[in-house]
């Protein structure tokens, strides 16, 4: 295109318009700063939006930070209270398994206790029962001096007390002939003052001892007594049988057993040894005293 032509068209552009009116051009010039005060005050409301939500997030993110301190230290002061927790439980554990076992000592305790009560109330009956014994025994002791007496003064029967156990020695003359094993008349009636007296004891054992000396049986006898032994048990059996069948003693609290001379009092080397060797014990002793004591009243 022509230059002229141009600017033929660009003058004719502006006479145009300048043909616009001043209305309408004051109009978009105040259209123009109202939208440009609206974007002022958009921009000025959002910077102080933006301004808010920072101190907000701020504020916001301090609570979340103070809410986590929180946080971690419950869980700090959970872990310590859980702690806490299985150390108790193990304590509880421990105290309970100590109080099991002391629960157990105390039963046992009681137990013990109760087994000494009644140990120490069974050995007070069997002193009273023993006590008892000996008091009877005393007493028979005492009858039986007053009833030999007369054998006792010629020292042909001597009589002993220890405490519970009574013995009764008679020298072979008194009831046998030499080398007999027979009770003759006159010791009969020796045999009969002792088992009128001893028959009537309770609660106590009678043994008949037959005892020697050490000579040997003369060849007369051998026979009937080889040697000591059987002279010895011989004699000591027929006592029992004596106070069996004639003086009523209690078979049951009877015994016999020959000792030869394997127990003797006196030496065997001077006749008034063997003499005193020669005898026939009757020896009281006590029964069972648990039995005698279940028998005795509190």
């Amino acid at each position: 295109m022509k230059t002229s032509a141009i600017y033929a068209i660009v003058f004719g552009g502006l006479l145009i318009s300048a043909c616009v009116s001043t209305g309408t051009h004051q109009a978009t010039v105040d259209e123009l700063a109202s939208a440009r005060k609206a974007n002022a005050e958009t921009t000025a409301a959002f910077d102080a939006f933006k301004k808010k939500s920072a101190d907000d997030i701020a504020t916001l993110q301090q609570t979340i930070e103070a809410a986590n301190k929180k946080i971690e230290e419950s869980q700090k002061a959970l872990a310590e209270a859980n702690t806490r927790l299985v150390a108790l439980e193990k304590d509880k554990e421990q105290l309970t398994a100590t109080l099991t076992g002391a629960s157990g000592k105390a039963r046992d305790l009681e137990t013990k206790l109760a087994s000494e009560e009644q140990e120490k109330a069974l050995l007070e009956k069997e002193r009273a029962a023993k006590e008892a014994e000996i008091q009877r025994l005393t007493k028979t002791h005492e009858d039986l001096e007053s009833s030999l007496q007369a054998e006792i003064e010629k020292g042909n029967i001597r009589i002993k007390q220890v405490r519970d156990r009574l013995t009764i020695n008679m020298v072979d003359r008194v009831l046998f002939d030499s080398g007999k094993a027979q009770v003759k008349p006159a010791g009969l009636k020796v045999l009969k003052q002792v088992s009128d007296i001893v028959k009537n004891v309770p609660d106590k054992q009678i043994r008949i001892e037959g005892h020697t000396d050490n000579v040997p049986i003369g060849s007369g006898l051998k026979d009937r007594f080889p040697t000591n032994w059987e002279l010895s048990t011989a004699r000591a059996t027929s006592v029992v049988r004596y106070l069996i069948e004639q003086g009523g003693v209690d078979r049951a609290t009877l015994s016999a057993v020959g000792y030869a001379d394997t127990r003797p009092v006196a030496g065997n080397d001077t006749e008034a040894g063997r003499t005193s060797n020669r005898r026939i014990e009757i020896v009281l002793y006590p029964k069972d005293l648990t039995e005698i004591a279940s028998e005795v009243k509190p």
